[in-house]
């Protein structure tokens, strides 16, 4: 499947927003953001107005690249969020953050989605002691995620570990840091997503 391999602030710049796809990097003074706002490309500085369309395009992008997928996969998640009961863009936010890769990340063991994934894909998390290693996996409630013991040797591992002290995890996740073990109390709701996500603008883009 194709994937994004460019510079990943140049999304952040294409968005106007922080995304948070290099961890600690967004956070500090070497945030592309923070040097040059403006949009990548000839054009980026133009003062252009945006269209209803334009909104809701960009609010779908950075939904999208937020979660790290595909164009394919994240109209297929819209697809299943517009079919179960509850407002649609909610739900799509819901599907998005019950994702294995994503419970990695909130748990604290990946400074990125994009880091969570490779270590997902690389089989160093369990699930409810089982392998565990497509990142689209859609969490349960009661579902516990673990850390491989073998995996325990690596040095990134380590540093992921000794950094969980200063990471919050959200409500729906219990973690016990000194196990590196995630109970899934509860699925997510709205509020528990923090970003300004307007996912209206999304349900319109697709409802055309």
């Amino acid at each position: 499947m194709a994937r994004y391999v460019g510079p990943s602030c140049k999304l952040c710049r294409r968005e106007k927003t922080k995304l948070f796809l290099k961890g600690e990097r967004c956070l500090s003074g070497k945030c592309s953001l923070e040097k040059r706002s403006t949009a990548p490309g000839q054009h980026g500085a133009a003062n252009s107005k945006i269209k209803e369309y334009g909104k809701q395009l960009r609010e779908k992008q950075k939904a999208k690249r937020y979660y790290g997928l595909q164009e394919g996969q994240f109209k297929s998640y819209f697809k299943e969020a517009d079919r179960i009961d509850g407002v649609t863009g909610e739900n799509l936010l819901i599907l998005l953050e019950r994702r294995f890769d994503n419970a990695v990340y909130r748990m604290g063991m990946a400074e990125s989605r994009k880091e969570a994934r490779q270590l997902v894909l690389h089989g160093h998390f369990r699930i409810n002691g089982k392998k565990a290693t497509i990142p689209s996996m859609l969490l349960k409630k009661g579902d516990v995620i673990t850390l491989r013991e073998e995996s325990r040797n690596s040095a990134k591992i380590k540093e992921l570990i000794e950094g969980l002290e200063n990471r919050i995890a959200p409500k729906w996740l219990t973690v016990d840091k000194d196990a590196v073990k995630a109970t899934v109390d509860a699925l997510p709701v709205r509020e528990d997503i923090d970003f300004p996500f307007e996912e209206q603008l999304i349900v319109e883009l697709y409802s055309k």
